[in-house]
């Protein structure tokens, strides 16, 4: 493990050729940019784990190994991955229905279901999210972010349950959360030697402590005391209704925590302005979870809210994730009592900050001038994120893309026609061919008033999928019932060997002729279709 280390962190200014060099200062920069995130880990993980329903550890476990094994393997350098809400709101009905064994047997199916994406390249995928909606997945976040921090604003009751606070502890709590955006916002202008949210939480801190201001701690969440992760193999029976059970939040949780996962890495890659591997980042995503299953952790994802604290500070090479890890199991072995002495209110602050860096500002300028069907994507997206989960999000708002988009490509479908010198007719295409199309198609036409002979022009137009392909075979019967002579212009070879009758109708001009391929079945041949065999 430290050889492969050492050979990602030389290679991590050799990945796609833009990422920052290791240098002295870069080094410095990540390593303190990692204890600012480990800082903010730890009441996220922990809370997390009580969503689950899990202890702590279970989610201290997850945002230890997760983020070390993603920060050495993964597909983006400055990323952070954890324990994050998105996957801790699927599995706290699997725990509460059959106990925390049975998450461990599903966090490893989880992994080896992502391993089986990365193989499979299935990442690529990723660049089918337009652009409303990876805005709307940024908002959304932003909002889910925020809103999970206002817990932090609730003391416990005596019977048990929270209630908002109230009265001095409440002014203490929003005061010193508003120092710290300022201090953040501050400290840059004077020094960048530290980061500014690693330098804001170490003043509010000072002043809490010194002062022994009432003020909740990390400490009041839980103990985060505890000893290295051992191996463990989930005790559950291997069984065929074990499998039966884990399969399905296997499934829903790989797939969240790819999605997550890849978005963020996008977003990651447009604030550093570089690529990354949307397929290798499922591997260390599986990777990953496979190994956290096997050690007692709750799995995890990328977490866009940590990513943004990593990339502010200056992190941008894998030790700086590699750091956040390692500072973060430090802090379960021989800090903890330091690290639970840290004002909440410092924490939230500088998630707060991370809210305002990360939510999409530009959206809300440009509705009025970006399509309405785009301005309705980025919207319903972002409320489909706040109120159910990422993944359901992003695939109704991918959904909703297509349709728009096939729904604007079928409107475009249009014929301008003319006679030649010859009295033949002349229909020249332009839009793509395809089944939202192949009614306009149609109608462009009129074979009855018609003269003797027809030609239909492909030069601007393109046949995309076998609903075109059909379309043009029921033209062409419709012509040859009346008797009149019809001619196929500017289709591809591939269009010509997939059609039945009308294949025969297609004019050879190999030096004009476009190439092209079509989404049919190259074993099905149309004129079998309309010849009823």
């Amino acid at each position: 493990m430290l050889q492969a280390i050492k050979t990602r962190l030389s290679s991590a200014s050799q990945n796609n050729g833009k990422d920052t060099k290791l240098s002295a200062g870069q080094i410095k920069t990540d390593i303190l940019s990692g204890l600012t995130v480990a800082l903010a880990l730890v009441p996220e993980a922990v809370a997390f784990a009580f969503v689950a329903h899990v202890h702590p550890l279970v989610g201290l476990y997850a945002a230890f190994i997760v983020g070390l094994i993603t920060a050495v393997f993964g597909g983006r350098p400055g990323m952070i991955s954890g324990a994050t809400g998105a996957l801790a709101v699927v599995m706290v009905d699997l725990v509460t229905r059959h106990g925390v064994e049975y998450l461990f047997a599903t966090v490893v199916l989880m992994g080896l279901l992502q391993l089986f994406a990365g193989v499979m390249r299935w990442g690529k995928f990723i660049r089918m999210v337009p652009h409303p909606v990876m805005l709307g997945f940024v908002n959304g976040l932003a909002i889910v972010i925020f809103l999970a921090q206002l817990g932090q604003f609730k003391v416990k009751t005596p019977e048990g349950g929270t209630a908002w606070m109230s009265g001095e502890p409440l002014y203490l709590m929003l005061g010193f959360t508003a120092v710290t955006m300022a201090l953040i916002y501050v400290v840059p202008r004077i020094t960048k030697f530290i980061p500014a949210p690693l330098a804001a939480v170490g003043i509010v801190s000072l002043i809490v402590i010194g002062f022994d201001l009432d003020l909740p701690r990390v400490g009041d969440l839980a103990s985060i005391e505890g000893g290295l992760p051992a191996f463990h193999i989930p005790m559950v029976p291997l069984t065929l209704e074990t499998f039966e059970v884990i399969l399905p939040y296997s499934l829903i949780l790989a797939a969240i925590g790819l999605i997550e996962s890849l978005l963020t890495l996008n977003v990651v890659a447009d604030m550093t302005e570089t690529k990354g591997g949307a397929s290798r980042e499922c591997l260390a995503q599986g990777m990953a979870n496979t190994v956290t299953g096997f050690f007692g952790g709750m799995g995890g994802c990328a977490m866009i809210g940590q990513s943004v604290i990593n990339v502010k500070s200056g992190g941008r090479t894998r030790l700086s994730g590699i750091s956040a890890a390692l500072f973060l199991l430090s802090f379960i072995l021989f800090a903890s009592s330091l690290i639970e002495q840290i004002p909440l209110a410092a924490l939230v602050g500088v998630m707060f900050m991370v809210v305002i860096g990360t939510f999409a500002w530009r959206s809300l300028t440009i509705m009025r001038r970006i399509p309405r069907k785009d301005a309705l994507l980025i919207v319903l997206v972002t409320i489909v994120t706040v109120f159910t989960d990422l993944a359901i999000a992003v695939v109704i708002g991918v959904i909703l893309a297509a349709l728009f988009y096939a729904w604007n490509a079928a409107t475009r479908m249009h014929a301008v026609s003319g006679i030649d010198v010859s009295g033949a007719k002349i229909y020249s295409l332009d839009g793509p061919l395809f089944f939202g199309s192949t009614e306009s198609f149609l109608a462009q036409f009129t074979p009855k008033e018609d003269p003797e002979r027809v030609v239909i022009d492909f030069m601007n137009s393109r046949v995309v999928d076998h609903s075109g392909l059909q379309a043009i075979e029921s033209l062409a019967k419709r012509y040859d019932e009346l008797g009149k002579r019809l001619q196929l212009r500017h289709l591809s070879r591939d269009c010509k060997a997939l059609l039945g009758r009308a294949g025969q109708l297609v004019e050879e001009r190999d030096d004009e002729d476009p190439v092209y391929g079509v989404a049919s079945d190259y074993d099905l041949r149309i004129g079998q279709v309309g010849t009823g065999h």
